[in-house]
């Protein structure tokens, strides 16, 4: 150490550097460390955010300058976030992986009023409906703003959903009081991580910005693709050996069947199959005679079938053959017309 930077550390005020030192402890005590920002934030909310962090995470705030040295002084990495110490932040730390981290964070942020000099977060929209409010001067303020607002049934109400402020706007006196009148609360309090370390990676919030249950599908269906992948590749694991043995055992025993191989464990199957074949054949000879008599009822079940299309075809032969009954009508009818004849003949002396 130089002369100087003797000078230096000489100077530094007992009390900053214990300060150090406890922060330089707390970065220790964590596997993963992150800088928020709580610019904003109440201090009361601030230690209401304390305690919800106990037990998963601990919120350590202090001098940025601290804060530099202490990231400075700790273990290879954690230097990379004094790029993220600016305006009013904090140290975040926690055993949990950086991702689990972000998503507490965010799930812990609640709605905030917001006030007047403020930037609006999001666009701010006044909601259809009945405000609530008795009829007053307060219709004239909310008209003043923007809302499309009018005296309805002995109430102020908003005849329609109302855009006041686009996001990125500075909120007015005006606007916030309409706001809190309302109960609008338009921003989100809470600790926004700006980076995180762990795991030897520096992660900032777009990184750790996850679905998790599409995260989570997508994993389930590379485990699926990976163990058919193993499972087709016959690379033994603890997850693909009991389908290997399986797959194993149904090949050998189709082997076993169609080689015709005399094992205890194949001889069941092998009597089926030629159960079936003996039955199969048998159906396809037409003397029951020639078979043995436990088959001729597999002959006669195979015969009964062509007997009926026998029978249905002598039906419709002698159907064809009876003589329709108009063929008689009309021969009455030749004859009938030549007795006729005969008479009108004797009549006129023909």
């Amino acid at each position: 150490m130089s002369a100087e930077s003797e000078r230096k550390t000489e100077t530094i005020p007992e009390w900053k550097r214990e300060e150090v030192d406890a922060i330089v402890d707390f970065l220790d005590a964590y596997d993963s460390v992150g800088v928020v920002d709580i610019t904003g934030i109440p201090s009361q909310q601030l230690q209401d955010m304390r305690r919800n962090l106990h037990g998963t995470a601990e919120l350590r705030v202090s001098r940025n300058t601290l804060l530099v040295r202490a990231l400075d002084w700790a273990d290879e990495g954690l230097e990379d976030l004094t790029d993220y110490v600016s305006g009013q932040v904090g140290l975040i730390g926690t055993n949990d992986n950086p991702f689990s981290l972000y998503q507490e964070l965010e799930a812990s942020k609640t709605s905030a009023p917001i006030n007047a000099g403020e930037v609006a977060p999001n666009d701010v929209v006044i909601p259809e409906g009945d405000t609530g409010v008795d009829p007053g001067p307060f219709v004239g303020e909310l008209q003043a703003v923007g809302a499309n607002a009018r005296i309805q049934e002995g109430s102020i109400q908003v005849l329609e959903d109302s855009t006041v402020l686009d996001a990125g706007e500075e909120v007015d006196a005006d606007l916030a009081n309409v706001l809190a009148e309302l109960g609008i609360e338009p921003k989100e309090v809470g600790l926004d991580l700006r980076s995180v370390f762990g795991d030897g990676v520096l992660f900032e919030p777009e990184d750790l910005e996850l679905d998790i249950d599409a995260y989570r599908d997508d994993i389930s269906a590379a485990a699926g693709r990976g163990r058919n992948l193993a499972i087709n590749a016959s690379f033994p694991t603890t997850a693909t050996v009991p389908a290997l043995l399986a797959k194993a055992s149904g090949e050998a025993k189709n082997l076993g069947i169609y080689a015709a191989i005399e094992d205890p464990d194949v001889m069941p199957d092998l009597v089926r199959k030629a159960d079936s074949q003996v039955r199969a054949l048998a159906g396809q000879i037409d003397d029951e005679d020639a078979l043995p008599e436990e088959l001729q009822d597999v002959a006669a079940e195979q015969a009964a079938p062509e007997t009926a299309d026998a029978d249905e075809s002598t039906d419709e032969q002698e159907d064809e053959a009876e003589p329709e009954p108009a063929d008689d009508d009309e021969d009455d009818e030749d004859e009938d017309e030549g007795d006729a004849g005969d008479a009108l003949g004797d009549m006129f002396g023909d």
